[in-house]
């Protein structure tokens, strides 16, 4: 936080070709927005007034050359790059891939470095970023790598909560990439993130099963019987309020899902396409476990409504207001706990 107490938060523009400066730029034409932050664009000036005026959103803006330079009250844009790179909207160029990752570099590496509070990234396409220098398939596996602790993608509203199992993993290869320790880590993470970034004391937390029906007591695989069941059984012996595993068919249509905290799914589609079908435009994608704070909207590049002015900023409004609480109960939580070592110090 800067002397004033105000958040700082970085923004990484994605993919210059998609939606991820509009629905940026949209939420902070909003002035009022500069009540809750003080937001840093990791960009260039020439590229964020050229996006201005192909877009015709209104907002003014202060060149920095450092996070550290920024000004509160203001947007304030990171000078990352010197080039002006060619807009093409709608299109999946090499070029934009390489302006993405130059920022998600910068942005993340002012991260760690303190200069930023938080980091909220607009989207990305998983093809074009793909280089010798950067061999993940998105922004969770990048950030595991850079940050400390154990990551987690986090699907999340005020209403409904979706941790995944495996994520950017061919559905084919998910069964196999499924074993005891995961699901503990899991399962511990998405507690520790309720407990610390959402205020949930005691989290209830509902393991939706890996084959269709949760395997028919094996009749439809073993993956169920074998692995999930005997974890949960230990895990709840232990004291953890963890269930299932539930049919994930059935599960959120008998609105079984409000039941609980959190829901861990055991592959990428099986947790987003109910949570996008519920939340979407509401909903966020969090990288939970970590030691620094991320978000991004629920959404991707949308090539097919790119530079056309109609994309809804709603999801990345929501990102933003999501870091922001997210910090501010991760400041509260690390406050209470440090009192209550330091007064257990005391007694003794």
């Amino acid at each position: 936080m800067d002397e004033n107490g105000k958040i700082k938060l970085g923004i990484s523009i994605g993919d210059l070709n998609g939606i991820g400066c509009e629905v940026a730029l949209k939420t902070f034409e909003d002035s009022r927005m500069l009540d809750f932050c003080t937001p840093i664009f990791f960009a260039s000036n020439k590229t964020i007034s050229a996006q201005k005026s192909a877009l015709n959103i209104e907002i003014n803006y202060h060149g920095i050359q450092s996070a550290s330079e920024a000004l509160k009250g203001k947007i304030n844009v990171v000078n990352v790059w010197k080039e002006i790179p060619n807009l093409q909207y709608g299109e999946a160029t090499k070029e934009a891939g390489e302006f993405a990752i130059k920022s998600l570099r910068a942005a993340t590496e002012a991260l760690k470095n303190g200069e930023i509070d938080v980091l909220v990234t607009a989207p990305i396409n998983k093809n074009n970023i793909q280089s010798e220098d950067f061999d993940f398939p998105g922004h969770t596996d990048f950030l595991a790598q850079e940050l400390e602790g154990e990551s987690l993608m986090f699907m999340v509203t005020d209403d409904l909560k979706i941790g995944l199992l495996t994520d950017h993993v061919a559905v084919k290869d998910a069964p196999a990439a499924i074993n005891p320790i995961l699901i503990r880590t899991k399962v511990r993470t998405i507690e520790k993130s309720l407990q610390m970034d959402f205020g949930v004391r005691r989290p209830k937390v509902a393991l939706l099963g890996i084959n269709p029906h949760s395997g028919d007591n094996g009749t439809i695989g073993q993956e169920d019987e074998a692995i999930l069941k005997p974890v949960i059984k230990e895990m709840s012996d232990a004291g953890h309020l963890v269930y299932g595993p539930y049919s994930a068919d059935s599960f959120f249509g008998t609105d079984g899902y409000k039941n609980f905290d959190a829901i861990l799914a055991a592959y990428h589609d099986q947790g987003l396409i109910p949570f996008k079908t519920l939340s979407f435009g509401k909903g966020v994608n969090y990288t939970a476990g970590l030691n620094k704070i991320r978000t991004s909207p629920d959404h991707g590049t949308a090539y097919e409504i790119a530079g056309k002015g109609k994309a809804d900023h709603s999801s990345f409004k929501e990102a933003v207001f999501t870091a922001l609480s997210i910090f501010k109960n991760r400041t509260e939580f690390s406050e209470l706990t440090d009192n209550v070592l330091q007064k257990q110090r005391v007694r003794r």
